[in-house]
């Protein structure tokens, strides 16, 4: 191979590292725009309320244990009783739960950024089956019960926006501030009347919950046997936690899901246990399910990875350039391969500040169409044929579509690149199979420009 197509190849090489200076500060400015973002999104949901967890009901028995312990003096060596006392709560979780909500989305907007906010209206019900002498079998005579109370931990309780009512066994309670344990959190409680201590009695319960939340809805099963189901019109949810919809049902008008579980599968009854004994808990908070409000057209995501595809798009560009280059026996300069490199690295900030103010795929093709009119104007001149210049824009047309068909589909972009990487060192190795590449080099100065 003879010194001029060694320079040729290392000038091609060089442009490249040089054209990643460009790229990365232009992927520096994706991260910094995702943070002001997420900075707004926050700034709202400061301001609104957070996504929410509905973690309860749950039934909480305050209680004290007196129980005598027999004790030798030390002095006399006469045995005394010494009465002990011991303060603690028994917990109950229901035998059934029942949530039947319906969730309707608005958007908030400041700025160019935009929030998306949820209202849900949640209708829940259920019932507690207290066992026989609540559990305690023969040492419930030394217990005393202080008043009972519902607890409901609710994550972020600025969203709560009803009055709420507690239908008990057929009576009307209110809710008071605060889930009055602090194992749940951040709540509401209702304080029940006093209960038969020998148990045994199912107790009935029901009350309608609005809620108001940003990014998702979460819900903790806490009954033996749990229903939830939830509604919407956002027709783009993501389901959350660790247990799926039993059933769902998703379209352009919206999504109904369904789901079902025990504790057989969620083990609430255990994972309570160990948080009431003082272990983490951690295994209580998360075993949850639900929705996930946000919106799929990210523009900044699909910015960034645009945007790493970049040096693949501009190697196979230079490559076209190239190949007309020593097909047509025709010299370009470095500098020509630079302005067409810092053409198509311009893409990538027109398709960021673009997808701002219009979508995802408007921006695309608006910015796309841009960089391929001027490409191919600058082209046509530097090849000196408006033809080739015109075949050279659709080329770099049809690689514009192949990449925003990668950026679509996240799936299949391992396999569409390979393809297109294979395809093109096909139609290279095709097209340069008769080439004499020891006379590459031996272009007539007079043709360069």
């Amino acid at each position: 191979m003879n010194r001029i197509l060694g320079f040729k190849f290392g000038a091609i090489a060089l442009l490249i590292l040089l054209l990643l200076i460009p790229l990365s500060m232009i992927g520096g400015l994706v991260s910094e725009r995702q943070y002001q973002r997420a900075e707004v999104l926050q700034d709202i949901a400061r301001s609104s309320s957070y996504r929410q967890q509905l973690t309860g009901p749950i039934l909480v028995m305050p209680y004290t244990k007196v129980w005598h312990q027999w004790k030798t003096h030390a002095k006399t060596g006469e045995r005394y009783q010494e009465e002990q006392k011991s303060r603690g709560r028994l917990y109950f979780l229901p035998e059934r739960f029942v949530l039947n909500g319906t969730v309707t989305t608005e958007e908030r907007a400041r700025g160019i950024y935009k929030a998306l906010l949820y209202r849900s209206d949640n209708q829940i019900s259920g019932a507690f089956k207290l066992p026989a002498r609540l559990g305690l079998g023969d040492e419930l005579g030394l217990y005393q019960f202080d008043r009972p109370f519902l607890s409901i931990g609710i994550s972020d309780i600025r969203g709560i926006s009803n009055d709420l009512q507690l239908r008990f066994n057929g009576a009307s309670l209110g809710f008071a501030p605060g889930s009055a344990d602090e194992r749940l959190g951040a709540g509401v409680h209702a304080p029940l009347p006093m209960l038969d201590s020998q148990g045994g009695q199912t107790l009935e319960f029901a009350f309608d919950l609005k809620l108001q939340g940003t990014e998702q809805l979460s819900i903790t099963p806490v009954g033996r046997d749990s229903r939830v189901e939830l509604s919407s019109s956002w027709p783009h949810p993501s389901f959350i936690g660790e247990y799926l919809p039993s059933s769902r049902e998703v379209s352009d008008k919206g999504f109904n899901a369904h789901w079902q579980t025990s504790f057989f599968a969620t083990n609430l009854e255990e994972a309570l246990a160990d948080c009431v004994r003082g272990d983490s808990c951690n295994a209580l908070t998360e075993r949850h399910f639900g929705v996930s409000f946000v919106d799929p057209v990210d523009q900044y995501l699909k910015t960034e990875r645009a945007i790493k595809y970049a040096l693949l798009f501009i190697g196979l560009t230079f490559a076209v350039f190239f190949l007309f280059e020593v097909l047509k026996r025709m010299a370009v300069h470095p500098v020509q391969y630079a302005l067409v490199g810092m053409s198509l690295a311009l893409f990538y900030l027109l398709l960021l500040s673009l997808s701002e103010h219009l979508s995802f795929a408007t921006a695309y093709v608006i910015a796309a169409t841009a960089c391929v009119a001027l490409i191919g104007f600058y082209v046509s001149h530097v090849l000196h044929s408006a033809l080739r210049g015109g075949v050279f824009a659709l080329l770099l047309a049809a690689l514009y579509g192949l990449l925003f068909a990668l950026l679509n589909a996240e799936d299949y972009a391992l396999l569409m690149g390979s393809i297109l990487v294979f395809g093109v060192l096909t139609g290279v190795m095709v097209l340069t199979r008769k080439l004499d590449w020891y006379g590459v080099g031996k272009i007539s100065p007079a043709s360069s420009l």
